[in-house]
């Protein structure tokens, strides 16, 4: 029963079964009955509410776990560092290319004793360049033509639907999503900004406490995958 329901149906109760008093001059029984109406009515908006209402920044990691699932066992990507081990999980279904893509490279181990090249706290981590490994380059870090594995995805699946909240995972680019290689980011904080640019293939489901220590020049000692290979 709906809130005005229950309102109407105590309210016809007590108009029906107590006396009739003159106005201003209500009765005790007919107060009680009134505020109970009143607090079941913001419980049942409350209820509705929170129905209604998308999950909380807390709760995303639990949401795309629950999406990862609901995806057909996705691959899940993990990644060992000495700062510990963190997960995301993937959306094949919607961004097929570039999770194949990454998958393809986890599986040969081109991830395997890369550094992570970018940190801006609050911002993002990235990683990704195979140049990283060799500390003489780090003024190249990031960029350059050695800066990915080569071969390009060659399309940009963006979808409105994967946008950038905390411990989101996607594709690095220079200006053009389609060709985004080998580079990802995670982000540290929601980052609306950069909905519609880059291509969210992921979001981290568990370790985004390992995440949001990870320095510039942390190894990935390994990466590897759970779920469908």
């Amino acid at each position: 029963m709906n809130g005005t329901l229950l309102t109407t149906a105590l309210w016809y109760h007590v108009q029906t079964t107590e006396p009739r008093r003159h106005r201003g001059t209500e009765h005790p029984m007919w107060l009680c009955v009134s505020v109970i109406c009143a607090l079941l009515i913001v419980a049942a908006g409350a209820a509705e509410a929170q129905k209604k209402a998308g999950p909380s920044a807390n709760g995303g990691a639990k949401a795309a776990a629950a999406d990862t699932a609901a995806a057909g066992a996705a691959p899940i990507d993990v990644l060992e560092t000495a700062r510990g081990t963190s997960e995301f999980g993937t959306y094949p279904n919607e961004v097929t290319k570039t999770v194949e893509h990454l998958v393809g490279l986890v599986k040969k181990g081109f991830y395997n004793g890369i550094r992570v090249h970018r940190v801006v706290p609050g911002f993002v981590v990235q990683m990704g360049d195979p140049q990283t490994r060799d500390m003489t380059k780090r003024e190249m870090w990031g960029r350059g033509p050695g800066a990915g594995s080569g071969k390009p995805i060659g399309v940009a699946e963006i979808s409105p639907k994967r946008t950038h909240g905390k411990g989101a995972v996607a594709m690095a680019h220079a200006g053009d999503a389609s060709k985004a290689d080998s580079q990802f980011y995670i982000t540290l904080a929601p980052q609306p900004r950069l909905n519609g640019d880059y291509v969210v293939f992921g979001q981290v489901i568990s370790g985004q406490d390992v995440v949001d220590k990870i320095a510039v020049g942390d190894v990935i000692k390994k990466a590897y995958l759970k779920g469908a290979q």
